[in-house]
């Protein structure tokens, strides 16, 4: 079987690979949540501890879910949102709005990511 490994790198050199222009890209779903959930929080005037005990959540994971560092599952988004007075309805409305407010250009455009947003929307 012939040798397919490529000789090392001489010391300090880095392998050049073409680079592909990167396009701006629109904010991931849980990045819009976050968003969303952190605005109707601070409109109340609450803090992280109060509205995550009334979500039966530690304020870790909200302030995580936040700033768009978990993937909260059905159940977490429900609760949050019901502790902030506001359907699962209104608060998908709202992210699925924000995204859909991204400029032009900047989604993927594969048929998972058209599908996706449909759904979303």
């Amino acid at each position: 079987m012939p040798d397919t490994t490529r000789p090392p790198m001489p010391a300090g050199e880095t392998p050049h690979e073409p680079t592909a222009p990167r396009r701006p890209t629109e904010p991931l779903w849980r990045d819009a949540l976050g968003q969303c959930l952190r605005s109707l929080r601070l409109e109340r005037g609450e803090i992280l501890i109060e509205t995550a005990r009334r979500a039966g959540v530690s304020p870790q994971y909200l302030s995580e879910m936040e700033r768009g560092v978990k993937e909260p599952s059905s159940e977490m988004i429900a609760a949050v949102a019901g502790a902030l007075d506001v359907t699962l309805g209104a608060l998908t409305l709202e992210v699925a709005t924000s995204l859909g407010a991204a400029p032009i250009g900047t989604a993927p455009a594969g048929p998972t990511c058209q599908a996706a947003y449909a759904l979303a929307a």
